[in-house]
């Protein structure tokens, strides 16, 4: 096994182990809804430090359920890891190119390589 694939293991044991951790230990079982997002627990923290608090503004969009605020973010999450995937396969795809370019100028025309 070469050195990028213990890496690659080893990050993907990691990652796994970070989403299955919180939910073997429990953690958050004490809570109304243990895992919910950071402005959700945000809200929760002003509403009990000062209950006369208004926010400055109200969201240009509020979706009518969470089922459809979880399938946005996920559309979102998905157009975001598309943009990451193409910009990455083209710094490949370009790495490449280089690379058979500079062993095209190497390689006399006419001579097949063995």
């Amino acid at each position: 096994m070469s050195r990028n694939a213990k890496i690659n293991a080893l990050l993907i044991l990691l990652v796994a182990a970070l989403a299955v951790l919180p939910l073997a230990l429990g953690l958050g079982d004490h809570k109304k809804e243990p895992f919910t997002g950071a402005d959700a627990q945000a809200e929760t923290a002003i509403a009990e430090l000062d209950p006369e608090y208004e926010p400055w503004f109200s969201p240009l969009y509020e979706p009518p359920s969470g089922e459809v605020e979880s399938a946005l973010f996920a559309v979102q999450a998905a157009i975001g890891a598309g943009v990451l995937a193409y910009y990455f396969g083209l710094r490949r795809g370009r790495r490449q190119g280089e690379t058979r370019a500079r062993a095209a100028e190497v390689t006399p025309a006419g001579r097949d390589e063995e």
